[in-house]
């Protein structure tokens, strides 16, 4: 991949049009509310017909690869598909696989995901550094030399992740505030926005005042899941992250794929939820 890093891309996109993700989600619920059946093929219609529907009108997408993972070879080959799709449209696709790992597995994974040529390559991918930050030092390397960009797990929305996020050194630091200071040593005179960003879930309330984890500092895009049908509107993305909403990439998933499986409503949906998001952030 060459041009512009993903930071400064994913920026452009944002002021383009407007700072919204929209996740491709295949539950099996969802299959089945469209009316397809959940294997591949559905798999497939599903996410082609939500990315006929968004692509060229919202900053990025964010294929989550476990609901592709489940259906095997076959699976994976149609989350293939939807990042090459994604490509040929010119909307940025951000990998939400997590993955986290030490020495040679992780840079296997690095390999996987973000190296050029790699058929599961897209232009960002979600990371976890509960092994150590610099356990991800392997995909750092390969992201910022391909001009690819990482979000790394800092402060999530599910109940248990208090144990580790909220966790203190023995200097009193927060695990989280840690991770987002290593992000933003990444990013540092990157301008307009890093491209190593923290991923933030949009309904944790005040955690990242209650952690010490200062956003702004970071310099990074903020994805944000949790926008819509899990409840965070404009008073909560506020509330979350005050002075940095500006970085925020807000995430919506079953909130603009339950208007499926019409692509003119999918797409109502996305410029609805895009516009409202715009208006929280902007």
């Amino acid at each position: 991949m060459t041009g512009a890093p993903f930071g400064a891309r994913l920026a452009a996109a944002m002021d383009a049009h407007g700072p919204l993700c929209v996740g491709i989600d295949p539950h099996a619920s969802l299959l089945a509310e469209w009316g397809l059946p959940d294997d591949a093929t559905g798999v497939r219609e599903f996410a082609l017909r939500v990315l006929e529907a968004v692509a060229g009108r919202v900053a990025a997408v964010k294929p989550q690869a476990a609901f592709f993972e489940r259906h095997g070879s076959a699976g994976v080959a149609v989350l293939e598909e939807v990042v090459a799709a994604g490509r040929e449209t010119g909307t940025l696709v951000v990998v939400d696989a997590k993955r986290g790992d030490i020495g040679s597995t992780m840079g296997a994974y690095a390999d996987a995901f973000l190296r050029d040529g790699s058929p599961l390559a897209g232009d960002a991918l979600t990371v976890s550094p509960y092994l150590g930050f610099g356990s991800l030092d392997p995909a750092v390397d390969l992201a910022l030399s391909t001009g690819r960009g990482l979000f790394v797990l800092c402060l999530t929305s599910n109940k248990e992740g208090h144990e580790v996020q909220h966790a203190r050194t023995e200097e009193g630091v927060s695990v989280a505030a840690t991770m987002a200071a290593r992000a933003a040593a990444l990013n540092a005179g990157a301008a307009p926005l890093g491209s190593v960003g923290l991923v933030v879930g949009a309904t944790v309330g005040d955690a990242a005042v209650r952690a010490g984890v200062d956003l702004a500092r970071v310099n990074g895009p903020l994805l944000a899941p949790g926008v819509g049908a899990q409840g965070a509107g404009a008073a909560e993305l506020s509330r979350v992250f005050g002075g940095a909403r500006h970085q925020v990439l807000a995430s919506s998933s079953r909130g603009v794929l339950r208007a499926g499986p019409d692509v003119g409503a999918l797409r109502a949906a996305a410029l609805r939820a895009s516009s409202e998001a715009a208006a929280a952030l902007r």
